[in-house]
């Protein structure tokens, strides 16, 4: 339920805040006072698209605030369970309860703030958050209906829970049947498929293990190994002629030995500089043994094409392997690891006859027990619809729509928008149900459309398609007293907050009066908040809100106040006539409020009177 909503710097709205409670409420007020501005504002509180040209003149920006309070048992509570994660505190771990001893209530808190340049910013419980983040709790929290407002009832998935919650139908076996038949289909996609799927798998990773054991890998280092010796190989005679090089430059006649050996000998015996002596002595050692070895080097190393040819060859088999098997991990160790895990699925697919075959059996009876549960359940959704259509054109009749047609789609294709034949000669306006072939696809039963006509000899169109908002509205309405009908509480109908505008539009009289009397009836299960032109209907809400502009200094503001006890006779009296004062106007107002039953004021939970007063000042 939406508590609180306040609105700064919005079109010519400067600051209202409106305290709301449960029922029907209604918004009243001349045209161009600022009305659909508070829908507008809900709108983009529930993630509608922005404009620059929606902040106040003269001001940097615009903002929206709404509290919800989500009491237990009832709709919301639950539903944002994983809406905002990541989004700061998020709906759920920001939550705030009551602890006054009775049974908790959840809030929620969403902003938005609309800037005169640049892109709008969007806020749960204070914390940052996206705007798809807000439009999705928006959808849960709020449902607008109007002129180019969002519809949870217009998709197909929330069409088929409305129609299944009005019947009763659970759909607990199909459901349970379809999840074993997807259990069953991946076990046997696990063991590979088929009988003949298993042998040519096998078969295959049979050829492939052949193709690996017969390389004989030496381990996943081979291939190293073989680099460093194709290395070697590949530039013996050069590496032969340097080491014979260093040899001879050390080593051969007058060379580096000699030279040294004889400043060694030059400082033998000369005490002064006996450590010098050492040094050299040292020096003279060590590239004796650095000739030596150079010598030794240049003689081990040859020339060996054949050998030359085969670590080639070897490594490009090697390469081979690897391309084909390595995989992630890449490297030989790459195709050991592919060989491990073929040799565990051939041995499970060798083994997997008896299994597969137990899988298959069963897989036929859940099959055989799935099509079962959706034709029973598509049965009962058919039968369902025809009352379901029919209550809804009922409904529709006594909201000044004579001629609207509502159905009831099912099957490939109902969502196509085609109005197809009546069957068996049915009158316009008659509710009817088309199905699909006889024999019912599993995923027929899913296939829910509500299709809608608002006037004679127009083509059905699915309801979301419908151009007109007063209609679209009242539609929308009739659905939700048909639901409400059904016994769906706001927990299964949708969200727990309806917003009816331009629900009135074209009609008057005893249709007003009936339309009123419909969202009264309404409001007993949701929070109903209508904006509406017509007294008659207006007489139907528990509370009402006067949206009036004023002159403040030299700027022209709207307010929004909640009107009571003679003040709502006025404002009664001023939609009935246009004449506030008017001793008739007054009496008619009064007759309305009495027709329509008693319509105390509220107290919103949370609030204290004062706080209550001081807002809605």
């Amino acid at each position: 339920m939406l508590c609180e909503l306040r609105a700064r710097q919005f079109g010519v709205i400067e600051d209202v805040a409106l305290v709301l409670g449960p029922g029907m409420t209604a918004l009243t007020g001349e045209t161009g006072a600022g009305k659909t501005l508070v829908v507008e504002a809900l709108q983009l509180l529930c993630g509608g698209r922005s404009a620059p040209g929606l902040v106040r003149a003269g001001q940097d920006e615009a903002s929206i605030e709404g509290r919800f309070l989500l009491a237990p048992g009832v709709a919301g509570e639950g539903a944002l369970d994983g809406v905002g994660a990541g989004q700061g505190t998020g709906a759920r771990g920001a939550a705030e309860a009551r602890e006054d001893g009775a049974a908790q209530e959840h809030e929620v808190v969403l902003a938005r703030v609309v800037p005169s340049e640049g892109r709008s910013r969007a806020y749960v419980d204070n914390a940052m958050a996206s705007l798809a983040t807000l439009a999705e709790m928006g959808r849960q929290l709020v449902d607008l209906h109007g002129q180019h407002a969002h519809q949870s009832l217009f998709s197909a998935s929330a069409q088929r829970r409305a129609l299944d919650a009005y019947a009763g139908v659970a759909t607990a076996r199909r459901d349970g049947a379809a999840a074993e038949v997807r259990r069953l289909q991946g076990l046997l996609a696990e063991l590979g498929g088929g009988e003949a799927l298993r042998q040519r798998e096998a078969d295959f990773l049979r050829f492939q293990l052949d193709e690996v054991a017969a390389a004989a890998l030496q381990g996943p280092d081979e291939d190293d190994q073989l680099a460093r010796e194709e290395e070697l190989l590949g530039e013996a005679g050069a590496h032969r002629a340097a080491a014979s090089g260093v040899y001879e430059l050390l080593a051969g006649e007058d060379q580096a030995v000699d030279r040294v050996g004889r400043a060694v000998a030059a400082l033998a015996g000369r005490g002064p500089l006996c450590a010098l002596h050492g040094r050299l002595a040292s020096v003279a050692a060590e590239l004796t043994d650095l000739a030596g070895e150079a010598r030794r080097a240049a003689e081990d190393l040859e020339e060996d094409p054949e050998r030359l040819a085969a670590v080639v060859a070897r490594r490009a088999r090697l390469h081979e392997l690897r391309r084909k098997y390595g995989g992630r991990a890449g490297g030989m160790g790459g195709v050991l690891e592919w060989q491990a895990g073929a040799l565990a699925r051939l041995a499970e697919l060798e083994s997997a006859g008896e299994r597969a075959a137990l899988a298959e059996a069963q897989l036929l009876d859940a099959g055989r027990e799935l099509r079962l549960a959706a034709t029973e359940l598509g049965r009962r959704r058919r039968e369902a619809g025809f009352g379901f259509a029919s209550a809804v054109e009922s409904e529709l009749r006594r909201l000044a729509m004579p001629r609207a047609r509502f159905e009831v789609h099912f099957g490939p294709g109902a969502e196509a928008g085609t109005d197809p034949a009546p069957a068996g000669g049915l009158e316009p306006g008659a509710a009817r149900v088309t199905v699909p072939p006889a024999e019912l696809r599993a995923t027929a039963a899913e296939d829910v459309t509500f299709m809608f006509a608002a006037d004679a000899g127009e083509p059905l169109q699915p309801l979301a398609r419908t151009a007109s908002g007063g209609e679209l509205a009242r539609a929308m309405l009739a659905v939700r007293l048909v639901m409400l009908e059904g016994r769906v509480s706001g927990g299964d109908g949708g969200p727990g907050t309806l917003v009816f505008d331009e629900v009135d539009a074209g009609i008057g009289g005893e249709a007003a009066l009936a339309v009123g009397a419909a969202l009264s009836r309404l409001a007993q299960r949701f929070q109903v908040i209508v904006v509406t032109h017509l007294a008659q209907v207006a007489a139907f809400a528990g509370s009402q809100v006067a949206v009036r502009k004023v002159e403040t200094g030299a700027r022209t503001v709207s307010t929004a106040t909640v009107v009571v006890g003679e003040d709502r006779v006025t404002e009664l009296s001023r939609m009935l006539s246009g004449r506030p004062g008017s001793a008739a106007a007054r009496s008619h107002a009064r007759e309305l409020l009495a027709q329509a039953g008693p319509c105390g004021d509220f107290r919103p939970r949370g609030h204290s009177a004062k706080r209550a007063a001081a807002l809605a000042d």
